[in-house]
């Protein structure tokens, strides 16, 4: 186990202070504002008719298929 954390340790220490650019950069910080117009779409477009009808149609195989 030392071996793990000691290769960790000097693998994190030659990483670039810079590595922060990976991270993406937030251009609209209204998370709920985006999750609104996620949802709305969701419903629009009758997605959730799929999701409702694939989980009684899994649900329904489920109990066929088990033998309890």
């Amino acid at each position: 186990m030392s071996h793990y954390s000691d290769f960790t340790s000097q693998l994190l220490w030659h990483l670039p202070v810079n590595l922060t650019a990976l991270a993406q950069t937030i251009t609209d910080p209204n998370v709920l504002g985006q999750i609104q117009k996620a949802w709305s779409h969701f419903i629009q477009t009758g997605q959730v008719w799929a999701l409702l009808i694939g989980l009684v149609i899994g649900y329904i195989i489920r109990n066929l298929t088990s033998y309890g």
